[in-house]
Formats: C-alpha cells, sequence, structure tokens
C-alpha cells in the first residue's frame, strides 16, 4: 500500500505558513510488526500550536526536522491490526500526523483513544467530542468554576474551542457573550453557539459593549486571543471573578520577536481578589471518557449545537492551519481525508 504524507521543507516566517513549507510524498508502506496497528485516516484537525511544531516544537515536542511528517491529531478507523488492544473497525483519535495512513504501536505518546460514542459523525472527535471539547468543558467547569447566573465573555468565540462555550454557559444557567471578527460570526454566534450576545471587535468599541451587556462586570473570562482583548476585560472583571487562559493566537507571531503585548490590567486581579489560570487539557486525561458521555447527551438533547468548518483533501492541510491566523474558520477547523 502506499500512502500520502505531507513533510517539513521550511521553516515558517512571518504570521502565515506557506505551501512551500511542507512537501507531498508518497511512499510505501511497510509491512505490521507485532502490536502494531494501521490506521485509516478519515479526518485531520488543526490547531494554532501546530505552526510552533514546525519552528520549535513549542515548548511540548522535539522541534519538527526536515523530512518529518507534520505532526497533528486525526480520528481514523483501523484497518489492519497486530494490537490485541485494537480490533479492525475500531474507531480512534489520536496522534496520526499529515498523512493518509498511521501506522501505531498503541504507547501513550501517540494517545490513541478510542472513540466511543458512535451515533455522531466520526469528525465530532475531533472537535466537540475530542480535545477541543474537552478543553472547552474542562476550561469552563473545572478550571473557571463556572456558577449559575455568572456573565462570561468568550473571546473567539466562533474558533474551535469558543464555539462550545456559549451552550456550555448557557446549559449551567450562566449568560456568555462572545467576541467575533464579522457580523456573520456573531449572528453565528447567538442564532446557533448559545450566546446571549455578541461583539465585533473589528467595529465596535469592546469596552463599552462589555458594558452594555455586564453592566455590573464580568464573572468569568474565557481567553483565547490574549493581549489587548485580554487586558479590556481584565479591565472589567468584578469582585471574586475566574480568568481561564485557554489561547493567545493573538501573540503567536509577536512571540518570536519578542514584541509580546504587556498587560497594563493586572492589578485588578489583585484589587478585585480575582484569579487567572492557565491549564494543560491532559492534566484531565482521567475524566475524558466522562465528558464525553455529558457532551453526547446534551448534544443528543438538542442542548449543545456543534460547529465544523470542514475542508477536503490532505493538500489543503496548509490552507487549513492558515484559515486560523487569519480568522477565517466558523468553528472547528478539520480537513476530511478520506471517505468513512
Amino acid at each position: 500500500m502506499k500512502n500520502k504524507r505531507l513533510v517539513l521543507a521550511g521553516r515558517p516566517e512571518g504570521l502565515l505558513i506557506k505551501q512551500t513549507d511542507f512537501r507531498l510524498e508518497e511512499v510505501e508502506l511497510p509491512t505490521l510488526k507485532e502490536g502494531e496497528f494501521l490506521i485509516k485516516v478519515l479526518f485531520l484537525s488543526v490547531a494554532p500550536v501546530m505552526k510552533f511544531y514546525m519552528q520549535d516544537g513549542a515548548g511540548i515536542e522535539a522541534p519538527l526536522q526536515f523530512g518529518e511528517t507534520m505532526r497533528g491529531r486525526g480520528v481514523g478507523e483501523v484497518i489492519e491490526s497486530k494490537n490485541a488492544d485494537f480490533e479492525i473497525g475500531d474507531i480512534v483519535q489520536g496522534k496520526c500526523g499529515w498523512q493518509e495512513y498511521k501506522i501505531c504501536d498503541g504507547t501513550p505518546y501517540h494517545m490513541m483513544y478510542k472513540v466511543k460514542q458512535r451515533s455522531l459523525p466520526y469528525s465530532t472527535a475531533l472537535g466537540v467530542l475530542g480535545m477541543t471539547g474537552f478543553t472547552s468543558y474542562f476550561g469552563l467547569y473545572h478550571v473557571g468554576k463556572l456558577k449559575a447566573d455568572d456573565n462570561v465573555l468568550v473571546s473567539a468565540a466562533t474558533g474551535g474551542v469558543g464555539s462550545n462555550v456559549g451552550n456550555l454557559a448557557k446549559i449551567k444557567g450562566a449568560r456568555a457573550v462572545g467576541l467575533a471578527s464579522t457580523d456573520e460570526k456573531c449572528r453565528l454566534l447567538t442564532e446557533k453557539l448559545g450566546y446571549h450576545g455578541a461583539i465585533n471587535y473589528k467595529k465596535e468599541n469592546v469596552g463599552e459593549r462589555i458594558d452594555h451587556f455586564f453592566p455590573e462586570g464580568i464573572d468569568l473570562y474565557f481567553d483565547n486571543v490574549g493581549a489587548e482583548i485580554l487586558d479590556i476585560a481584565l479591565s472589567k472583571i468584578r469582585r471574586y471573578a475566574r480568568v481561564v487562559l485557554c489561547g493567545r493566537i493573538s501573540q503567536y507571531e509577536k512571540q518570536q520577536d519578542n514584541s509580546e503585548y504587556a498587560l497594563k490590567n493586572w492589578h485588578k486581579l489583585g484589587l478585585n481578589r480575582a484569579q487567572m489560570n492557565g491549564f494543560f487539557i491532559y492534566d484531565f486525561e482521567d475524566q475524558f471518557d466522562m465528558a464525553e458521555k455529558e457532551i453526547a447527551q446534551w448534544i443528543s438533547e438538542g442542548k449543545l449545537t456543534y460547529q465544523e468548518d470542514m475542508l477536503e483533501g490532505l493538500e489543503n492541510m496548509p490552507t487549513a492551519l492558515n484559515r486560523l491566523f487569519e480568522g477565517k474558520n466558523k468553528g472547528k477547523q478539520l480537513v476530511k481525508i478520506a471517505n468513512t
């Protein structure tokens, strides 16, 4: 069997990656060894951190070397197995890389999880029922300690993580307002994704609009962007507020040239006896099954509506990754690699 894969051919410079940063290869798949299994990749996910895999490993992995398959999570079907723990027909999600087939030995490094909720499209294992959804769930409920009647502000609210937070807040009796870059995205937030209100940060005065929705202040800010928006949110927090640091996509380019934004309103945390916490999603790994089951139940009950943004074809992975930095994605950005 032949396997097509995208390998690293150049280091990204500037905000966007280039098609020439990758090379499409076709290679022969080796015969499976004992303990290995072969996955046909169905969908691949993109996340902002992938750009750092190409540069320095993001502080998580060893830097990707030229000629190595680009890293990334995927969901696929086991089509051949010499591993007793994985059977033909199993649907799994984990570190698949940017390729059509993945040979895996089942060791913890690959983070392969069996997809148990089979009534929904398999793509959801990379979005609302995968690490993206779990990040929304644990970030809001466990790190943010969401309470009923909380005033919740969410940045990048139509992104993969943010697109789940509005409904998750609503389910628990809280009221969420999301920030987005276009009027179309703002309508998506209020008409489909459970948000009480929306702010177009490109056109509107963000501080004034926060005051409009939450005149008494913010109880919980779920931050996906950092920088100026985080600073404005800090100026609006009320006593005992919680700030969840989930992402900082606005600073990813500036981090490379040491010109990151310096917060001005950090003192508001002490003044309001507030908390600001970061988190690592795999710290909650022992609770993933519980979260998957509960989120799937809410989807089946119509309480949670998810949003996917789908491209097709392995060759479109670089385009899909750039869409995150261009603000073009609406919901979880995915690429379909093969038919189910």
